[in-house]
């Protein structure tokens, strides 16, 4: 498995609390900042689609 480059959102400020995101071909991983040994969560590119869309127009 290829090391993932994890990121946090610019929204996120210095806060601890919240999600790093890597992109890659297969959709997107997502793990915890303050538990990243825990590992992390694949989603496919439709599914993290919309959830970016339904987090960008507050429909969640």
């Amino acid at each position: 498995m290829t090391d993932l480059e994890f990121h946090t959102s610019s929204y996120s400020g210095n806060r601890q609390d919240c999600v790093e995101v890597a992109h890659q071909p297969q959709g997107a991983a997502v793990r915890d900042t303050k538990n990243r040994e825990a590992g992390h969560l694949e989603f496919p590119p439709h599914e993290w689609q919309a959830f970016v869309h339904a987090a960008r127009t507050d429909s969640l």
